[in-house]
C-alpha cells in the first residue's frame, strides 16, 4: 500500500512522526511530506538525518489540500497533536487535536487515501490491569483534556463508520530517540539519563495506595523502534482497522525501568521518593499494560525488544553521543557541529 503514492506525515518532525520517516526510508521510501508546527526548540534536528520531499507548516495544509497539491497521496499517517497530558487550554486541544484530525480524516476517506492516526492509551482513563483495544468507547472516561481530545476523534470515526477504513493506534509508554525537544512530556528514560548525569540519582513519585510499595507502579515499556515496526505493519494490511493497541505486552515498574538506565550508564543505583502532587494523585494509573490480542490477529508476531536491551541501546547509542534517528553511522563530534 506505502507504494501507492505519496506519503503525508504530520508531526513529521515530532517524536513518533519522525521515527516514521526514518523507518520509511529504511524501507526505501523518501516521496514523503512532512507536516509539522516547528518552533524554538531543536525538534528541527530531528529532520536533518532524514531523507522526504517537502516540508509544510502544520496552518498550510488545508490549504495545500484545497488547490490540489496532496491528490498524489495515498497514505497519512496522522501523528501530529499537542501531547501534554497537562495542557489546561481545552479550547486549544479541541481545534488542534480533535477537529483537525476531523478535518483530515473526513478528506482521507472520502478520497480513499489510507489514514493511519495516532490515539493514545490514555484514552483508557482509570482502567488498570491489562487494558483491551475492544473496549466499548462509551464506557472509557479519559482523565485529562489531552486523553479527552484523542478519545472524541475515537468516538467520531465510531460513528461515521470510519473504522471499517481507518486505522488508529493506541500508542502505550513509547521511549526512545527524538524525544529531547518534549520537555516535561519526556519518557523516564531520558529524564533518569539527564539526572543521573548531573546529580547521580534518580527521583520518582512515592506510592499514595498502600497495595503498591514505592516505584512498583507498573507500566507498559515500549521502545519506539518496535512502535514504528508495529505501525508500518499494520499500515500495509488493508485488513487492519480499527483501534489498536501498540505497546510491548508486558508490564515493568518504575524501579526496573529505572535500573536499566543506570546499568546502561555503569553507575550504582541511587531513587530518591518524592510526594506526588496532590492534583495528579487522583489522576495517576498504578498498573497498565496493553493487550496485543489485535495486533497479533493482524499479522505482528515478533515480540518488543527486552526492555534493558532497548534502554541501553538508546541511552549509550543516542543520549550519551546526543544522536538522533538516522545519525547512526555520523561521529559524535558531527553532531555537535550541526548544533
Amino acid at each position: 500500500m506505502l507504494d501507492a503514492g505519496r506519503i503525508l506525515v504530520t508531526g513529521g518532525a515530532g517524536f513518533i512522526g519522525s521515527a516514521v520517516v526514518w523507518a520509511l526510508n529504511g524501507r526505501g521510501y523518501d516521496r514523503i511530506l512532512v507536516v509539522d508546527a516547528l518552533d524554538r526548540s531543536e525538534k528541527w534536528r530531528n529532520l536533518a538525518p532524514l531523507r522526504f520531499d517537502d516540508y509544510l507548516d502544520r496552518d498550510a495544509l488545508f490549504d495545500a489540500i484545497a488547490r490540489g497539491a496532496l491528490d498524489d497521496v495515498r497514505t497519512v499517517f496522522h501523528l501530529g497533536a499537542c501531547s501534554s497530558t497537562t495542557e489546561t487550554d481545552a479550547g486549544w486541544l479541541m481545534r488542534n487535536n480533535t477537529a483537525y484530525t476531523r478535518a483530515l480524516a473526513d478528506w482521507a476517506v472520502e478520497r480513499r487515501v489510507r489514514f493511519v492516526y495516532a490515539s493514545s492509551a490514555a484514552t483508557y482513563g482509570a482502567l488498570e490491569g491489562t487494558l483491551s483495544d475492544t473496549e466499548d468507547l462509551s464506557h472509557l472516561r479519559p482523565l485529562n483534556m489531552y486523553a479527552y481530545s484523542k478519545h472524541l476523534f475515537d468516538q467520531y470515526a465510531e460513528r461515521r463508520g470510519y473504522f471499517r477504513s481507518i486505522l488508529g493506534l493506541k500508542y502505550f509508554n513509547v521511549f526512545g530517540p527524538n524525544e529531547n525537544h518534549k520537555a516535561d512530556m519526556r519518557s523516564v528514560v531520558n529524564k533518569a539519563f539527564h539526572q543521573i548525569s548531573t546529580e547521580g540519582r534518580v527521583r520518582l513519585f512515592r506510592s499514595h495506595r498502600p497495595d503498591f510499595e514505592d516505584g512498583a507502579q507498573r507500566r507498559d515499556f515500549i521502545y519506539v523502534k518496535d512502535a514504528v515496526r508495529m505501525t508500518l505493519h499494520l499500515a500495509e494490511r488493508p485488513d487492519a482497522c480499527g483501534l489498536v493497541n501498540v505497546g510491548s505486552g508486558r508490564a515493568h515498574t518504575w524501579l526496573e525501568l529505572t535500573q536499566a538506565v543506570f546499568d546502561a550508564l555503569d553507575r550504582p543505583p541511587a531513587v530518591e521518593f518524592i510526594d506526588m502532587p496532590v492534583e495528579l494523585r487522583a489522576k495517576y494509573q498504578y498498573d497498565t499494560c496493553a493487550s496485543l490480542d489485535r495486533l497479533r490477529r493482524f499479522g505482528y508476531l515478533e515480540p518488543a525488544t527486552p526492555l534493558a536491551d532497548a534502554v541501553a541501546e538508546y541511552v549509550q547509542d543516542y543520549l550519551v553521543p546526543d544522536r538522533r534517528l538516522g545519525d547512526e553511522r555520523a561521529p559524535a563530534a558531527a553532531q555537535g557541529a550541526t548544533r
